[in-house]
């Protein structure tokens, strides 16, 4: 058997030149400008970082004041709901190390609350498992 073949889609405009892949090796994702990065986390190079890792869960404590940055502003409305810093970094489309930045300073003014994922446990409950073998069991 062999495997599906795909194909790749023709442009709908021929005439359309393809944009140019941004600096950097193919397979590698493109940087942004690192002085627009440091330029968005200001001088906190000397605070702590808080410690924060791809799933921990984010939630906005209030609205954002009006003297907070463009991009605190837009991460608190996002976080509205509970978001991973993942899923935050990625709507953002700014790098995990820049968002943890910015909730450290947003964690330090009580703007934002994190907190570890809800881990479910290991093993399922023996007594759910029965119940759902006996209801199968009797259909």
């Amino acid at each position: 058997m062999t495997p599906p073949q795909r194909r790749r889609r023709t442009p709908l405009e021929p005439s359309t030149p393809e944009p140019a892949p941004a600096a950097g090796t193919e397979g590698e994702p493109a940087v942004p400008n690192p002085e627009r990065l440091y330029s968005l986390t200001g001088t906190a190079a000397g605070a702590e970082r808080a410690s924060i890792d791809l799933v921990t869960l984010v939630v906005a404590a209030e609205d954002p004041p009006p003297t907070l940055t463009p991009e605190q502003v837009s991460l608190l409305r996002l976080c509205t709901a509970p978001l991973s810093v993942a899923e935050i970094s990625a709507y953002l489309s700014l790098p995990f190390s820049v968002v943890t930045i910015l909730l450290t300073e947003l964690m330090a003014a009580d703007l934002v609350q994190a907190r570890a994922p809800i881990v479910r446990q290991i093993v399922p409950d023996r007594s759910l498992l029965e119940a759902v073998m006996h209801g199968l069991q009797k259909l």
